[in-house]
């Protein structure tokens, strides 16, 4: 009588596939495919960082568009947030919702003195992003008229401080006019609806009330507008110090990308503000500066250091002593001095 099959042959051999499918998984892994059969990044484990992306940061939307960091962290490692004002992304950063937000100069400043424990990263730019505007038709022409006036503008950013330093010119304080804290998009359409007089403006919201309305700039001083600064949680930077350089180094790629790519980061612009190519163009290539040095240090120093006996005598730090301590301790440069000359373009406009 023949004998019944033995019945653990089978299952061995099973294991043995098994095995070597595994092996087969792991060698494709070694040989730079995830487990997924994917090529590149492995999958993050959630997100790794959190940052925001504004109109008036031109690398952010290019970095955004491009998937640079995404591809550099991994799929799903980073949650981008809209910051519509220099304001917004302090209260962000203060509120622990970002890791990385962008403002200017003077917002940082005032955010650090009034104990946001903030520190700046990178340059992004030297904008001439703020003037004084006025509607097409306005009698006004020069800032002394602007006594007693209405003048729209958004406390804690840029042109809030540039409207500052604009009546302080004139020989004006805030008491002299009547300053009506509206976001900068709100401004806008205040003055185009002639709820107002005047409004310190921010681009690209500026450079389309003056194209499509007729609004006038009365008032320009590229040294009244601080530089563009991404500014981090000092917890952050302890924590996530190579993340925070990824970050940077993306920076300085999306700087030479748009230089080399002007008319694609035009684009970027435009996708992202929904606005109209000879508006973005009029922001990005007539008055922002990318040709600078991202280190942050003695020539954002230099505009602070004017600004800060104005931030005390407004009430708008605790104390001429924090203020000055803030200035002292605000800048990082170890990150952007690691991405100097490590950036590239990548050649074509979709790369």
């Amino acid at each position: 009588m023949p004998r019944a099959p033995m019945p653990r042959a089978l299952p061995a051999l099973a294991r043995l596939g098994v095995l070597a499918v595994l092996v087969g998984v792991l060698a494709g892994c070694v040989s730079g495919e995830n487990s997924d059969g994917s090529v590149g990044a492995p999958a993050a484990s959630g997100v790794q960082v959190r940052l925001d992306y504004a109109y008036y940061n031109p690398e952010s939307l290019v970095i955004k568009e491009q998937g640079w960091l995404e591809q550099e962290l991994g799929p799903g490692s980073v949650e981008w947030v809209l910051s519509q004002g220099s304001n917004k992304a302090n209260e962000n950063l203060r509120a622990d919702a970002i890791d990385i937000g962008s403002t200017a100069g003077t917002p940082a400043l005032l955010a650090r003195s009034n104990g946001s424990p903030i520190r700046a990263i990178d340059v992004f730019s030297r904008p001439e992003w703020s003037a004084i505007v006025v509607a097409k038709d306005s009698p006004i022409t020069e800032p002394a008229q602007l006594r007693g006036q209405k003048i729209a503008a958004t406390q804690g950013t840029d042109p809030y401080f540039f409207l500052m330093q604009t009546l302080a010119v004139a020989g004006l304080s805030a008491s002299d006019v009547e300053i009506v804290n509206l976001q900068h998009s709100d401004g806008k359409l205040a003055l185009e609806r002639g709820d107002v007089a005047a409004w310190a403006g921010l681009d690209p919201f500026m450079a389309q009330t003056e194209l499509e309305a007729g609004s006038r700039l009365i008032y320009r001083n590229l040294d009244f507008n601080s530089y563009g600064l991404l500014n981090a949680n000092e917890k952050f930077l302890q924590e996530k110090p190579q993340v925070a350089q990824t970050v940077v180094t993306a920076y300085e790629r999306a700087r030479a990308w748009i230089t080399e790519n002007p008319d694609a980061a035009v684009q970027a612009l435009v996708t992202a503000a929904n606005i109209k190519p000879e508006i973005a163009r009029q922001q990005l290539l007539t008055r922002t500066d990318l040709a600078i040095d991202p280190v942050p240090g003695e020539p954002q120093h230099a505009v602070l250091s004017r600004l800060l006996p104005l931030l005390v005598a407004e009430g708008l730090v605790r104390s001429e002593q924090e203020a000055t301590a803030a200035l002292a301790s605000l800048f990082e440069p170890r990150f952007a001095e690691q991405a100097k000359g490590t950036s590239s373009a990548g050649g074509a406009a979709g790369s």
